[in-house]
């Protein structure tokens, strides 16, 4: 809707400079719709203004089918249009100054749109630098393979489908769902997308976040070479929040070995060991980089993944604490050739009651491939 809006806005902005062009050339009015100009114009000077009115009108209407179209170079063509749309309102002030809020508005979107397209490219450099290594030869996953892991372990990555594919060295996943800040909170609306890391463990997770559906959030939230950092920005440009410490590292960690349900053959990873605890629960210790954590995997009757729980610390900063911290699935489905969670939540069990902070749904995931920038 967003889109529409504003494809229409720059298109009738566009025709409203077209007309300025009719004013001056073909109804030979000397002036914008009727009006006065700052200063006094020769009859060539008004010929003159007239075709740049008609310029920038098709460089508008340009702008606005390339948006609508979601080309990049929309901006460069809309930053061209509304500076010279400028100067002409500059020109022709007592008539035309009401175009300023309009040139005002598409600024802003102009600016957002820029500074949203450099978070992006930063984020796209994260990623180059997480995969931007030689990937170890591809070797097939046997039963025998598996005789180290407990029971539940080992039924669940055999049910998953792992048993005679390639071990997985990296992940590229797309997700949607809905995010809060607050256990009453606003729930929004979020579209993410993941690389992994999977033999030098680490991902890069950046997020669209729409906050009351109309400010854009950007999130960015890396775990790479034993280091976690997240970060927040408003409109893509304005900090909001930028965590990186010890405990940032831990949750990495942890969000890391969590997220392995996405991608079960990271079980067999030499920086992760398993204890039996039952016949549907085992725990699994990741030490990476100086950093040890824990989390418990159950799985049900089906040998599914069914739920990730861990101690994790709610926060960075210096009154954080170690939290209960779990993840249910609630669906499965095969997706390239391995079974794997596709719905659940990412939930903190908290004094005062559970608080349900993230609704996760997988909608693309592919292994091994190559990422093309």
């Amino acid at each position: 809707m967003l889109r529409f809006l504003f494809a229409s806005l720059l298109l009738i902005h566009g025709m409203i400079h077209v007309l300025g062009y009719v004013n001056q050339w073909v109804l030979n009015l000397g002036t914008q719709l009727g009006g006065k100009s700052m200063i006094t114009l020769s009859a060539g000077m008004s010929k003159l203004l007239g075709i740049l009115w008609l310029l920038t009108g098709l460089c508008y209407l340009v702008a606005s089918t390339a948006y609508w179209l979601q080309r990049d170079w929309w901006l460069a063509v809309a930053l061209v249009s509304t500076l010279l749309s400028q100067v002409l309102i500059f020109i022709y002030w007592p008539e035309a100054k009401a175009g300023t809020i309009v040139n005002v508005l598409i600024a802003f979107v102009i600016g957002i749109t820029s500074a949203h397209n450099r978070f992006e490219k930063y984020a796209d450099r994260e990623v180059r630098q997480l995969l931007n290594q030689p990937i170890a030869g591809s070797q097939i996953i046997t039963h025998e393979m598996l005789g180290r892991l407990p029971s539940p372990v080992q039924k669940w990555m055999i049910t998953s489908g792992v048993v005679g594919k390639e071990l997985v060295h990296t992940v590229r996943l797309q997700q949607r769902g809905l995010m809060r800040t607050s256990p009453n909170g606003t729930w929004m609306p979020t579209k993410a997308e993941q690389y992994i890391d999977v033999d030098k463990p680490g991902f890069v997770w950046k997020a669209d976040v729409q906050l009351f559906s109309l400010l854009p959030l950007a999130g960015l939230d890396t775990y790479v070479d034993g280091k976690g950092n997240m970060q927040i920005k408003g409109l893509s440009f304005i900090p909001i929040v930028n965590a990186s410490n010890a405990k940032m590292d831990q949750g990495e960690l942890l969000r890391y070995l969590s997220e392995m349900c996405w991608y079960p053959s990271a079980a067999l990873s030499p920086f992760i060991t398993w204890q039996p605890i039952d016949n549907n629960q085992s725990q699994a210790t990741m030490s990476y980089k100086g950093v040890t954590a824990s989390a418990i995997f159950t799985f049900d009757n089906q040998h599914r993944l069914v739920r990730v729980a861990a101690k994790r610390y709610k926060g960075s900063d210096a009154k954080s604490q170690l939290e209960d911290w779990y993840i249910p699935a609630r669906a499965w489905k095969s997706m390239d050739g391995i079974t794997i969670p596709v719905k659940g939540d990412v939930i903190w069990k908290l004094p005062a009651g559970d608080f349900n902070y993230y609704q996760w749904e997988i909608t693309d995931i592919d292994y091994n491939r190559p990422v093309l920038y």
